[in-house]
């Protein structure tokens, strides 16, 4: 019966991202009363789930890049031998799982996931294009919730912002009292979740000598730059590529 298992074999080579996306969240904000438009207790759970994809799930990928309920993981080496299936389904449930025990849910959460294959120029494209959809993603949340906020059912209200530019959803929130620039900025420009290598003091009993020892710690970015710009597509280069974009480069 394996011959019927038609996908089982289908391998990829790196680099990829595998992206996670939550799966029927919506009702996640009235089920545990979250903050609309968006909730800290929430981000802190997806950033709990970051740090356990990046540190303890054995996937050991470089990074994670979240936003709303969607998570981007990029990996240069690929376990289960790139086998696609494997990293798929053992990346979505055992997000899901970190979510689930991060938010002390009572009832399963689910992800889905999606291999995306790049190259480290084609990671930055990737990047910088996720950064723009949670940008997008920022500013419809708070425009449809003021929206419901005043009256408008949640359908009405996607309806009536759908397809309007960004200029006039901006003019439609400061005439509400609130700048979408000025918000915090891990809602503009979402979160990454990495390993840090750090040199610290330590002492060898054997030689009984004070040595430098490498450690990595998992750290989280709630500050990023913005993507598209010099200052964004430098740190991006730097962390993908793990140098800085040189002055021959496009």
């Amino acid at each position: 019966m394996d011959n019927y298992e038609i996908f089982s074999n289908l391998a990829t080579i790196p680099p990829v991202f595998v992206r996670l996306d939550g799966r029927a969240f919506h009702g996640l904000t009235k089920k545990y009363g979250f903050a609309k438009p968006f909730d800290d207790r929430f981000c802190s759970a997806m950033m709990a789930a970051c740090r356990a994809l990046v540190a303890d799930s054995g996937l050991a990928p470089v990074f994670a890049y979240t936003f709303s309920d969607e998570i981007s993981l990029y990996f240069t080496g690929l376990p289960f031998s790139g086998r696609v299936e494997k990293i798929d389904s053992v990346a979505a449930s055992y997000a899901a799982s970190a979510l689930t025990l991060a938010l002390g849910a009572e009832e399963p959460l689910a992800f889905d996931a999606r291999v995306v294959q790049a190259t480290p120029e084609t990671a930055i494209e990737y990047m910088t294009g996720r950064q723009d959809e949670a940008w997008r993603n920022h500013i419809n949340s708070y425009c449809q919730q003021a929206l419901i906020a005043e009256g408008m059912d949640a359908t009405d209200a996607a309806r009536k912002l759908k397809g309007l530019p960004a200029a006039e959803l901006h003019e439609m929130m400061h005439e509400r009292g609130v700048n979408l620039a000025k918000t915090p900025a891990w809602q503009r420009r979402g979160i990454l979740v990495c390993k840090k290598e750090e040199e610290k003091e330590g002492y060898n009993p054997v030689t009984d000598e004070h040595v430098i020892v490498t450690r990595s710690r998992v750290v989280e970015d709630r500050d990023l730059p913005l993507f598209s710009t010099p200052e964004g597509q430098a740190f991006l280069r730097m962390l993908i590529c793990g140098k800085p974009e040189t002055s021959g480069s496009s």
